[in-house]
């Protein structure tokens, strides 16, 4: 991502293989990884989710609600609430902000 200025700030590569990787520019952050191909259909947007790091995931899931749009319920992976939300153009964007929450927390058990 040279010709932008993104820096490879930080990636995993079990087995050598690389299965995903942030990318920094300044304060934009966007990690890039490849689709879990169980949770895509064929065509289309296929391939690659990009995560896009924000300071309150579950405030955007409310905002995004509230625009009549329909994210997926938020819950915590990595010490992160995520969020996502499927493009027009069949692209997956994780909205991801750190939390100490513990794993596996999805929005409801917060309502309990």
């Amino acid at each position: 991502m040279g010709g932008l200025g993104f820096v490879m700030e930080n990636s995993w590569c079990p087995d050598g293989v690389l299965r995903w990787c942030m990318l920094r520019l300044n304060t934009v952050a966007i990690m890039v990884q490849p689709d879990r191909p169980q949770e895509t259909s064929p065509g289309k947007g296929g391939g690659v989710v990009f995560c896009i790091f924000c300071d309150d995931a579950v405030a955007l899931y409310h905002q995004f609600v509230a625009q009549g749009v329909q994210p997926e319920e938020p819950f915590v992976g990595n010490n992160l609430w995520v969020t996502s939300v499927t493009n027009p153009d069949g692209h997956r964007l994780d909205f991801e902000s750190p939390t100490d929450a513990p794993e596996e927390t999805r929005l409801p058990d917060l309502r309990r």
